[in-house]
């Protein structure tokens, strides 16, 4: 065992200082970037570890309640092209997720009696199709194309992975079948996300349906963002596509308008994913997803504001192109940016690449994706929780170093994220969220423990 770990230390070593040479080392005029004041990390060759190492952006619960909402308007395509529902893949994975926590627990009280030479865990991530029937009930041919579809094959060699940020066949399809008709699934967190994310990816593959798949993943992400809102400020003060108008002409959109007080919250939603190039460090490829998703959405949110500091000027409209009137004089805005999925290392790619132009009413931006932000109107459910929060994250802006959201809002639920003026540069490393880890999992799963962060 000591030798896998030796072997494994050496590995990830010779990992990172490969991509620190080709980040810090590779050619760089050291000199010129300190004379321009420029940052060395400011390219996609140094932010190619933090996307390597970024963490999940979802706990395994929270995909598998989101997929429902995700891919409920397609189940006829999925039923049409793939032959099961959403509903059915759920089923099918929960039962295979299932089976490995029983098992693990078994197999570790049969290993007290054996010699260590003899512990194995590979039994527990076995699993055969009628187990899964017997957990989920559902039909052995249903079951079967399930599998079938998230199943990396035997004669398959995953030849495009040529590089570790190359696409991985596996991820896609982590099931394997053994010779004896039996499966293996290494980590279910790895299937849910597959599920969560793969039959995007089979829609824009018809042609006939790209649009309409397209149409549906963007209202996804729009609906279930005011609904998350809705949970802390009500239904009727979080407004949903709302056109702004200048004359005839529509100046701006928001995607969700949350309206409080003298408070305002814009939200811009965006479905969109780093490239397999950005993630190899292209820094074309970077920018230009991180335009599209998080600058595009950002200059999308300031123009709405711009349009509520002077209400009179503008004309505000919901989906039935009934007239929306701002009733009070908003002096304080949070533009919110919210991706429907997984983005690498978003936190620190908007530290180094977004240009924020904040004012005294218009606060730095929240830039995060669905998941945290469930998090978030989880504990936060009240809107003056909601919007203190929101403006000790603004104020908060230019001095966190961190990889993802989730690491300041945990901090602030233990600490309260007020920081001392005397310091200009926090990094919070992930250890931080422990504690919405596990009250997280007490309030979705129903494990024992506390399902609230108590503060320091």
């Amino acid at each position: 065992m000591q030798t896998y770990v030796d072997r494994t230390d050496s590995l990830m070593s010779e990992l990172h200082h490969a991509m620190a040479t080709n980040a810090f080392l590779g050619g760089k005029d050291w000199a010129a970037l300190l004379t321009e004041g420029r940052d060395p990390f400011d390219d996609g060759a140094a932010m190619r570890e933090p996307i390597f190492y970024g963490g999940e952006a979802a706990y395994n619960f929270q995909y598998e309640a989101i997929t429902a909402l995700k891919y409920r308007s397609d189940d006829h395509w999925l039923a049409d092209a793939r032959g099961f529902s959403i509903a059915d893949a759920l089923a099918v994975t929960k039962a295979i997720g299932e089976g490995h926590i029983s098992k693990l627990v078994s197999i570790r009280e049969e290993m007290r009696a054996k010699s260590p030479d003899e512990w194995t865990f590979l039994p527990a991530f076995m699993f055969t199709a009628k187990e899964v029937a017997d957990r989920s009930g559902l039909e052995a041919t249903t079951i079967d194309t399930v599998l079938r579809a998230f199943q990396f094959e035997d004669h398959e060699r995953n030849s495009s992975f040529t590089g570790i940020s190359e696409f991985n066949e596996t991820n896609a399809r982590p099931i394997l079948r053994l010779a004896d008709g039996s499966y293996v699934l290494l980590q279910h967190y790895q299937l849910q996300e597959s599920l969560y994310e793969s039959p995007f990816f089979w829609m824009m593959a018809d042609d006939n349906y790209r649009s309409t798949a397209t149409a549906h993943r963007g209202d996804f992400t729009e609906a279930y963002t005011s609904d998350r809102l809705r949970s802390a400020f009500g239904e009727a003060r979080v407004l949903r596509n709302i056109d702004i108008y200048r004359g005839k002409n529509r100046y701006a959109e928001a995607d969700a308008l949350v309206l409080f007080g003298n408070h305002a919250i814009v939200v811009q939603a965006k479905s969109k994913r780093l490239t397999l190039e950005a993630r190899k460090g292209n820094d074309r490829a970077l920018r230009d997803d991180f335009k599209k998703a998080v600058e595009n959405a950002y200059d999308q949110a300031l123009l709405c504001a711009e349009a509520l500091q002077n209400p009179s000027a503008f004309t505000f409209r919901d989906p039935t192109k009934a007239e929306v009137k701002i009733k009070n004089s908003i002096s304080v805005i949070f533009p919110v940016c919210v991706l429907a999925d997984h983005y690498p290392a978003l936190s620190f790619q908007c530290r180094q690449f977004l240009k924020v132009r904040a004012t005294a009413s218009v606060r730095p931006p929240l830039v995060t994706d669905v998941f945290t932000l469930d998090v978030i109107a989880e504990f936060l459910n009240s809107p003056l929780q909601f919007l203190n929060y929101l403006d000790l994250r603004a104020q908060a802006y230019d001095k966190l170093l961190i990889t993802n959201e989730l690491i300041p809002f945990s901090y602030h639920l233990r600490n309260n994220l007020w920081l001392d003026p005397k310091y200009d540069m926090v990094n919070l490393g992930e250890d931080f969220t422990a504690h919405v880890d596990v009250a997280m999992a007490v309030r979705r799963q129903g494990v024992s423990g506390n399902p609230e962060v108590k503060g320091c």
